[in-house]
């Protein structure tokens, strides 16, 4: 695949095959003529003499002072130097790529005043897989993400680090020679125009949007797994009873799991009994109001993502009429606070599942299935450490959950006086949806390892999928085994696309 950057920018999935997939970069000619122009303006002020930020000043608390015009060049070679500070354990190859190809979008916009080989050699770095090592800390999020920007930047120049295969530290220099590239010089604005952006909170933002997608609806599945398992009522997720709170997102769930459970012989087993529970407890009964809050709230960070991916937010810019005008564009509440808002409801999809996989293992209120869905036990522990786990990673994402755009601190002598944290919380949303698929592998196996225990009632298709899908991993029900390849299995299983595929080929699509 290739993705071609428009004068008028990328789309949410171009990110994810440059990011993920490694699709090759072109730059569109008519992007081209948009720097070619822009670039026009910034050289006449170069010519005029003017002060202008950026430009003919230096950065920040410095912005008064005037830069004589031999130096200049100077000046935006040792912004990036500067400015590549970072500290910490490496970012992951997909976020350095995102960011990336972020960056050559805000380029190609035509808005920054830099020449159009700045761009291109971005995109050569993108498409011979030379990727900046980019330190994990450095970023408050305004300004944009200077740091990491930096960090990516300073590779142009032949400087700073790269990801080797091994994700360890390669010279630039050598790597820009193995991959055939030359360092480039920057010119006037340009290096500011290189770091000066959204593009690091965007590209985990991006990308955390497509696996809160997926997670939110394999929530719906393991949900509707473990309900079956517990001999639960299908009656609330009736759609007559969603159309009375018109929530879109808790709609699509309740749907999702009144369609999952159907065609089982388990939840066949008790539909009439009149012994059985009159209503379920919160954790099987409120399942979509949980999990279609938290689909709600990925549709407004979603849309906030897509006004970010169509923003010029370069500071200064430079507008078509010839001016050149200092903005506040690059600063990362929007993204801050819906990243905020996100890992909130992720936390909360996870901390409903955990309560769901308690409840499978207490013999107390599973309805007859064995204590820790265990056989024989006693002697044995079944899955009762794996509900521990489960535990103990909802306490982590509940920390995580409290935001980071709330902690603003001051920087470059009060200059920069409200910093928006948007990094910290991008990089935390990222570690809640890694931590929620662990939660819900864990519910996985526990459902699994119920429905295996009603045999020989038949379950639904989705239960079915289910047990074919852990297969050899999983086992019958039995003795204790080595607890963690199991649980690794059900993870990956839970991450992939394949039982969602198996369960949609016997149902058709689900929300």
């Amino acid at each position: 695949m290739t993705v071609t950057v428009q004068p008028t920018g990328i789309t949410p999935a171009d990110v994810r095959a440059v990011a993920r997939g490694g699709a090759k970069v072109v730059l569109d000619p008519a992007t081209v003529g948009a720097m070619a122009t822009s670039r026009s303006i910034v050289d006449g002020i170069e010519a005029a003499g003017r002060p202008v930020y950026g430009v003919s000043t230096g950065f920040g608390a410095l912005a008064n002072t005037f830069v004589a015009p031999e130096r200049r060049a100077e000046l935006q070679h040792a912004l990036i130097r500067s400015h590549a500070a970072g500290v910490g354990a490496p970012m992951p190859r997909e976020v350095v790529r995102a960011m990336m190809l972020l960056r050559v979008r805000s380029l190609a916009l035509g808005r920054s005043g830099v020449r159009p080989l700045v761009a291109e050699a971005l995109v050569d770095l993108l498409n011979h897989e030379v990727t900046p090592w980019v330190p994990e800390h450095g970023s408050l999020g305004a300004s944009g993400d200077l740091a990491p920007l930096a960090h990516c930047a300073l590779v142009l120049l032949g400087e700073g680090w790269v990801l080797g295969p091994d994700g360890g530290r390669v010279p630039a220099a050598e790597a820009l020679r193995r991959a055939g590239l030359t360092p480039i010089e920057l010119a006037a604005k340009e290096g500011l125009a290189l770091i000066n952006g959204t593009d690091g909170m965007l590209g985990m933002l991006l990308l955390a949007i497509d696996d809160a997608a997926h997670l939110f609806t394999m929530a719906d599945v393991t949900a509707a797994l473990a309900i079956e398992a517990m001999l639960g009522s299908e009656r609330p997720f009736r759609p007559e009873l969603h159309a009375i709170r018109p929530h879109p997102g808790q709609g699509v769930s309740a749907a999702n799991i009144h369609r999952l459970l159907q065609h089982s012989a388990v939840m066949d087993s008790h539909r009439d009994d009149l012994a059985h529970a009159v209503q379920d407890a919160y954790s099987m009964r409120c399942a979509p109001q949980v999990a279609g809050a938290a689909r709600d709230t990925l549709d407004f960070v979603r849309t906030t993502a897509a006004r970010e991916l169509v923003s010029v937010v370069d500071n200064p810019v430079v507008l078509p009429d010839g001016r050149v005008e200092s903005t506040g564009n690059f600063h990362g509440a929007p993204l801050g606070f819906a990243a905020d808002f996100l890992a909130i409801a992720a936390a909360e999809v996870g901390a409903i599942a955990e309560r769901r996989v308690d409840r499978l293992l207490d013999v107390t209120r599973s309805r007859d299935l064995p204590a820790f869905l265990s056989p024989d036990a006693g002697v044995n522990s079944g899955l009762m450490i794996a509900q521990y786990t489960a535990a103990g990673i909802v306490a982590e994402n509940r920390r995580l959950a409290a935001p980071a755009s709330v902690d603003s601190l001051p920087t470059s002598g009060m200059q920069e006086d409200h910093v928006s944290m948007g990094w910290a919380a991008t990089k935390k949303l990222r570690t809640v949806l890694d931590n929620l698929a662990s939660l819900l592998a864990v519910e996985l196996l526990a459902a699994v390892r119920g429905l295996q225990l009603r045999a020989p009632l038949v379950p639904s298709p989705a239960g079915r999928a289910a047990i074919a899908a852990l297969g050899g991993a999983v086992g019958e029900p039995g003795p204790d085994v080595f607890l963690a390849p199991l649980m690794e299995a059900a993870r990956a299983v839970l991450a992939g696309p394949d039982l969602r595929s198996a369960i949609e080929q016997e149902i058709g699509s689900l929300g």
